[in-house]
């Protein structure tokens, strides 16, 4: 009881945290003295796009009860237990670049190629891990279900997340099948879905791995995360 108590006020602590840059952070960005994300010169030469710039969430729809802007973040605050936040664009192949910070304990998934789903919960697309790893309730988990894994089929290396209340850095390549994770700069998945599921019999593979288009989205489990600073590059290919 004692732990659940301190892992509260640990909690509540991280969610008082400024989302806004200050000058300790390791994580590259750009932003203007009001604290609005901005595109650096080469993601703009790149073709990048923001999708999240600190200031609106007029990009994303669905769950804006329990996902909200707060202080520069999307901040998810459970109500439900669940619930997903999707951008209004679909998108087939692309990089997307974001941050995100963990309270202990904390659990979500980002939504690849997702269908939107109206229900207070439900998934209908591909699934990359977002979890403590470190928490001690996660310490049987199978190795698909860590952080950045695709759930249930690509299992990721461990020992790149920082501690819960550190700013992560994370880029999600999505190229055909083709699915790469880089976490604050390692390579944590690298792999193909086509080769992730061969061997496994026809009906035992979600058609949902394979959508070829949809939505990007955040999947919440009853947990508190922030994320900022969310760009992407569209038919990079």
């Amino acid at each position: 009881m004692k732990m659940k108590y301190t892992a509260l006020i640990v909690t509540f602590l991280l969610i008082a945290t400024s989302c806004h840059v200050s000058k300790e952070s390791q994580v590259p960005q750009t932003s203007d003295k009001e604290g609005t994300f901005r595109l650096s010169k080469e993601e703009k030469k790149e073709g990048y796009k923001i999708l999240f710039d600190g200031t609106s969430m007029s990009q994303w729809t669905s769950n804006t009860d329990e996902y909200v802007l707060e202080d520069g973040c999307i901040v998810m605050y459970p109500k439900t237990g669940h619930g997903n936040l999707y951008t209004k664009q679909e998108f087939d192949n692309f990089i997307l670049r974001f941050e995100f910070l963990l309270t202990p304990e904390a659990n979500n998934g980002l939504g690849l190629r997702h269908k939107m789903v109206t229900t207070p919960s439900g998934y209908d697309g591909m699934e990359l891990q977002i979890l403590d790893n470190e928490a001690p309730m996660y310490k049987d988990l199978k190795p698909y279900q860590y952080h950045g894994s695709v759930y249930g089929w690509i299992p990721a290396k461990r020992g790149f997340l920082k501690p819960a209340g550190e700013w992560n850095y994370q880029e999600v390549v999505a190229d055909g099948d083709h699915i790469k994770v880089i976490l604050n700069g390692t390579v944590i998945v690298d792999g193909h879905l086509r080769e992730a599921t061969k061997g496994t019999p026809a009906d035992k593979i979600p058609a949902t791995l394979f959508y070829e288009k949809g939505h990007i989205a955040f999947l919440g489990h009853n947990s508190v995360v922030k994320f900022r600073n969310i760009r992407v590059k569209e038919r990079f290919r």
